[in-house]
């Protein structure tokens, strides 16, 4: 009996030079905590520290995506890029970059710099693009969001004032409104093309290692109804495994805040004002950082700890109702982010990584109806797959409580990956695409996809 293979090679980046990332070494892709990933329909980018390579895996003879990146970093602050993500609008895809003085850049394919912006002082550690909707609970409403991620910080930059931003910067520069040099200088220093974004502290429960927006949620009871939205956020972390806060919009302070807020700027602007006729002269004024903005208010809703257990990785299914989480303990917890209760546990997979997918269960009664059917959403499941590097093998369990649908091996210099979110797109699209895992071989360079299908 032949033996099943449940990958299929769809593409490969073997042809790229990749030594100024650690190629050719054993392990590289994995081992080196500083090699960042993120993938795209057809394309890959590849980051360490001061490096980005766009590649098109799926096509070796185009050569207009084999792009390098150094994106200008601050050389006094030792500042390197510490995350990336791809955003992908329709046609528009750019690169979003964070870097450990908390600045998120956005390049385009060619490698130039289309925005920059200061989200808050600290280390981003994860850029999260995807799409929330609401639960059964409260209004039917959805939204499109990029989420910033900082130790005990979360930053939210809606999806549409993204997508504004990169039309009219490749409007003009498709018009060839403005020269290179102009558009550099003068759209960075525009305060007026700054991205709106929302602010939330929640380092109540100590720094956290990773973060994500689950999804809208109702007000807190007895409060009273207003067109201010509220955000579930799911944290993770050395001092508290799993934590949940409510965010809301309202940036509501203290009176003694909100004196401040009005008595300091008035009196910093008295003093830069006598500062300025005392010392007037006639060079042109230096340009100063912007300053982050307040947080917003942020209420925390659970908190689960757990010594010497730590949180370390957290993935969201798509509807942002269920949540995997890894510890240094080497188990995977399952979390209802609308109840806040972990419903499913795994034991015995230490440094394993998570990734949700959908897979076809119903291939069989689908194939009986019409020898022609295409799978619509009904004919697919949500699984879970899970990476264990230390077992050289990936396994599929189906949610919430299912069984073990596949075991895979695969190499020790492996990584599993999936595409980056895609803006606009409609959950009822015909055909329907499902959720894929891909896994790209670190010593080959070859691109899998995991099949869809048990058979």
């Amino acid at each position: 009996m032949s033996k099943r293979n449940h990958t299929t090679d769809v593409g490969s980046i073997a042809y790229v030079n990749l030594s100024d990332l650690g190629a050719g070494k054993e392990g590289w892709l994995a081992n080196d905590p500083n090699l960042l990933c993120a993938l795209d329909i057809h394309s890959i980018a590849l980051s360490n520290k001061f490096l980005i390579f766009i590649i098109n895996w799926a096509d070796p003879d185009d050569s207009g995506l084999r792009t390098k990146i150094r994106p200008d970093l601050s050389p006094i602050e030792a500042e390197y890029i510490t995350a990336i993500e791809w955003l992908v609008f329709d046609e528009i895809r750019v690169i979003a970059v964070g870097t450990s003085r908390g600045y998120m850049l956005v390049f385009d394919l060619n490698g130039g710099l289309i925005h920059r912006q200061l989200v808050h002082s600290g280390r981003i550690l994860k850029l999260r693009a995807r799409g929330t909707k609401s639960g059964l609970t409260y209004e039917s409403s959805s939204s499109e969001e990029v989420c910033v991620v900082m130790p005990g910080v979360i930053a939210r930059f809606d999806g549409s004032d993204i997508q504004r931003m990169l039309q009219k910067w490749f409007q003009e520069t498709n018009s060839n409104f403005w020269d290179q040099k102009r558009r550099d200088s003068e759209y960075l220093g525009n305060s007026s093309e700054r991205l709106p974004y929302q602010l939330w502290n929640v380092n109540k429960y100590g720094p956290c290692a990773d973060a994500a927006i689950t999804g809208v949620m109702p007000p807190p009871l007895m409060e009273l109804q207003s067109s201010q939205r509220y955000y579930c956020a799911v944290t993770i972390g050395e001092d508290a495994v799993i934590s949940a806060f409510r965010l809301s919009e309202d940036r509501s302070r203290s009176l003694v805040g909100a004196i401040l807020s009005k008595v300091v700027p008035a009196a910093f602007s008295t003093i830069a004002s006598v500062s300025k006729m005392i010392w007037w002269s006639e060079s042109s004024p230096t340009k100063t950082e912007p300053k982050p903005q307040p947080f917003a208010r942020a209420s925390p809703l659970t908190c689960l700890k757990d010594y010497p257990r730590k949180g370390e990785k957290l993935t969201l299914s798509p509807s942002g109702t269920l949540a995997a989480i890894t510890d240094s303990l080497g188990r995977i917890l399952l979390l209802d982010t609308q109840a806040l209760v972990v419903v499913r546990l795994w034991k015995g997979y230490r440094d394993a990584s998570c990734v949700f997918m959908e897979m076809l269960v119903k291939r069989d009664t689908a194939s009986s109806s019409s020898a022609y059917h295409v799978p619509e959403k009904s004919d697919y499941c949500l699984c879970l797959a899970i990476h264990a590097p230390r077992k050289g093998i990936i396994e599929v369990w189906q949610m919430r409580t299912g069984p073990r649908l596949l075991t895979i091996q695969c190499a020790k210099g492996s990584k599993i990956l999936q595409p980056s979110y895609r803006f606009g797109s409609s959950m009822t699209s015909s055909p329907y695409v499902p959720l894929e895992v891909f896994l790209l071989n670190g010593d080959s360079g070859q691109l899998s996809v995991l099949n869809r299908s048990l058979s």
